[in-house]
């Protein structure tokens, strides 16, 4: 653990939470990008203890095309999750808005910047509780501790391929 920086923050704001994951990558930007590109990068990002799975892949290159992931809600609700792309700019970043889904709002960025060991892969995540006045109180409990779960799954996915 100690051979690359691994840090995730929680930034409570006036229009919701922002949740950021940052890692090391020992691979240049360009691979690190290329990851996920890959056909089946999301996937190989889903880890195995969430039930989800995918409806309809996107194209990350393609602005407007759209994920559809079923996932369950407290285990209970299934539902869709629709993420847009809304902005592709490689091999620094690309970006995605939930259209339908369990949040009122999410905006996910993913960011590669060059890194003197690698690269830096960080995702920035702003979202919105269903109902906002819960958000600070809600999104520590049920939210928070999930998403540092499933990020850093998805980094250790990333990083075990681009490391190769």
């Amino acid at each position: 653990m100690a051979e690359y920086r691994l840090r995730a923050r929680l930034c409570y704001r006036k229009l919701g939470v922002k949740f950021i994951k940052e890692s090391i990558i020992k691979a240049p930007p360009e691979r690190v990008f290329a990851f996920h590109e890959l056909p089946d990068a999301l996937e190989r990002l889903l880890p195995p203890w969430e039930k989800a799975k995918v409806i309809q892949k996107a194209d990350i290159s393609h602005v407007g095309s759209r994920a559809i992931i079923e996932t369950s809600i407290l285990g209970i609700f299934n539902i869709w999750w629709v993420a847009e792309h809304t902005a592709y700019d490689p091999p620094r970043s690309f970006e995605d808005v939930q259209i339908k889904g369990p949040f009122r709002s999410w905006r996910h960025r993913h960011i590669v910047e060059p890194h003197r060991e690698g690269s830096v892969l960080r995702d920035e995540i702003t979202y919105e509780m269903p109902i906002p006045i819960f958000g600070p109180l809600a999104a520590p409990v049920s939210v928070t501790p999930r998403l540092e779960k499933l990020f850093e799954y998805r980094h250790h996915v990333t990083r075990a391929w681009c490391e190769l």
